[in-house]
């Protein structure tokens, strides 16, 4: 057996930027056989995957599923190196498989999900695997899950992957999870959400911190007014209001019928199919933006 000495193992190390463990594996398995080391790492997806990792990943897709019955759905991002990568049909079949086990296994962090299992092996391998088929660096950035106790889910996905949002909604009856009126609202508000890009789902989800900026800076537009100190209360409270409309989502104009609120055609919804329906929250990811 050929004697595979440290320098062997740096030099394949710096052809394939592979773990230094795997390349002396390599070099054993080779013989010490450096070309043949290398075609070792190639056909194990590592020297292609470890040597693309330093490459910047701007772009990708978010994507989308959500349980048969509805009850339970999730989110993932994976991004990549170019748009182009970013809306082949394989790498965003892969991200909704992504987001399907994190669904699934409901993992802690991104780690987790990466050490979870993917059709008989890691998510880890499987996106080595990719980055060896596709050719550019990925990474799968974050995800979101949501699994209402008494409710629903809904997904949109905008842009070809550039958005993706996840709505909660609960009611009582499990049926009504499968009624078309409902389904109809719930993918209207996902819609909504991918559109308007609101802070939370009701005002009290509404950051502290993000209120008292407002209000610190609507009352600073009242006092340039020069009206009495009661009056300027009263405009930065009306200032508020308007913030709340403009960026809860409940509070909002419903975008395809402005003569309603999103929670006005949640309890019109309600009568339709004998429930009750309420938008509790929202999850909403901008591919780039984590």
């Amino acid at each position: 057996m050929a004697q595979i000495t440290a320098a062997m193992v740096k030099q394949l190390r710096e052809m394939t930027d592979s773990p230094m463990m795997e390349c002396k594996k390599a070099l054993v398995e080779a013989e010490g056989d450096m070309d043949a080391a290398v075609d070792i790492l190639r056909k194990n997806g590592l020297a292609a995957a470890a040597k693309k990792a330093g490459r910047d990943t701007n772009e990708g897709a978010v994507a989308a599923y959500v349980s048969a019955d509805g009850t339970a759905g999730a989110l993932a991002e994976v991004a990549c190196e170019t748009d182009f990568v970013g809306s082949n049909p394989k790498f965003t079949g892969f991200a909704a498989k992504v987001a399907e086990v994190a669904c699934n296994v409901e993992p802690a962090d991104v780690d987790a999900l990466l050490a979870a299992d993917m059709d008989g092996e890691t998510v880890q391998d499987a996106l080595t695997e990719m980055i060896h088929i596709i050719g550019e660096n990925m990474k799968i950035s974050r995800f979101a899950i949501r699994k209402p106790a008494s409710g629903a889910v809904s997904s949109y996905i905008h842009m070809g992957g550039k958005i993706g949002v996840l709505v909660e909604f609960s009611f009582e009856k499990p049926e009504t999870a499968q009624n078309e009126a409902f389904k109809t609202f719930a993918h209207d508000v996902a819609m909504q959400v991918a559109a308007t890009a609101p802070i939370s789902a009701v005002r009290e989800d509404v950051p502290q911190a993000t209120i008292d900026h407002e209000v610190e800076i609507y009352k600073a537009q009242a006092a340039e007014s020069g009206k009495p100190e009661a009056i300027q209360e009263k405009m930065a409270h009306g200032r508020l209001e308007k913030f709340f409309k403009g960026f809860v989502l409940n509070e909002q104009e419903f975008i395809k019928d402005s003569n309603m609120t999103i929670k006005q055609y949640a309890e019109k919804t309600s009568k339709e199919v004998g429930d009750t329906i309420k938008v509790v929250a929202f999850d909403r990811l901008v591919c780039g933006e984590n």
